[in-house]
């Protein structure tokens, strides 16, 4: 059975950074995509980015493009979000998640999540 495992997050000043990870245990798919996606209180889910095992594909919301970078360590089973020039509004608590079809942005095609990361940006 796959499982996802976030850590990383914390508080941290507008303007600062912070790197997620997303370690990936278990029996594990040849190929498959993982994605980014993020809840503040009172919202709906929020695709983040997302990236294929493979790394030939990557793709961000418009939001975060230029300041959130994804990339994968495959000898560790781990797939990382680099954030940077954080923002307020980039609060919520951060998941990442599996599937073996595609990359997508709908976090209802997704199979498999993790427990979450709090991630605070402080003004």
């Amino acid at each position: 059975q796959v499982q996802l495992v976030e850590s990383g997050g914390g508080l941290v000043q507008a303007g600062g950074s912070l790197r997620l990870s997303c370690l990936t245990s278990g029996r594990t798919l040849s190929t498959f995509f993982m994605g980014w996606f993020r809840q503040a209180p009172g919202k709906e889910r929020q695709f983040v980015a997302a990236i294929s095992w493979s790394r030939d594909i990557s793709y961000y919301a418009d939001s975060v493009k230029g300041r959130f970078t994804n990339s994968s360590d495959n000898a560790r089973n781990t797939v990382y979000l680099q954030m940077s020039s954080l923002k307020p509004e980039d609060t919520a608590v951060y998941y990442c998640a599996q599937n073996s079809r595609s990359v997508m942005t709908d976090y209802r095609g997704y199979d498999i999540w993790g427990q979450g990361t709090q991630v605070t940006v402080s003004s």
